[in-house]
């Protein structure tokens, strides 16, 4: 049997609809279709390349509490409600992708809440040595 956890946000969104920001599964890493929602605040941006790059921090996070980076992720999932926008995310995801090169999908889609227009999914493999705890500031 495979260990099974998941991981938090705090986003109202997983109480309320009932999942979870991240589920790892053995050395396998699944995060949740991710938004640009600020989550301590549940407040969201207007400009579509800040929700890619809150959205992105909110990834990370979720990452990092697994044990993970965005040089682990092997598969992407961008979803934008309009196809016009994904263009000027380019250079926000070309930072945390450009090296790695996962495998990737965009998806042109209606999304949940009208004020949502960037979504990413990721799925990352922990690395088979652990990561070193980053330093205390």
């Amino acid at each position: 049997m495979t260990e099974r956890r998941v991981i938090l946000s705090g986003s109202t969104f997983e109480e309320e609809i009932g999942y979870a920001r991240a589920v790892i599964d053995g050395d396998w890493v699944h995060v949740s279709g991710t938004t640009g929602f600020d989550y301590t605040t549940m407040t969201i941006s207007a400009n579509v390349v800040e929700q890619a790059e809150q959205a992105l921090r909110n990834v990370g996070s979720a990452l990092d509490e697994a044990g993970c980076s965005f040089a682990d992720v092997v598969r992407v999932r961008y979803l934008l409600t309009d196809r016009e926008d994904f263009q000027p995310c380019w250079p926000t995801l070309r930072r945390c992708f450009g090296d790695i090169r996962p495998a990737a999908t965009m998806l042109v889609c209606g999304l949940a809440d009208p004020r949502m227009k960037f979504e990413i999914e990721v799925y990352a493999r922990q690395p088979a040595e652990p990561r070193p705890a980053p330093a205390a500031s």
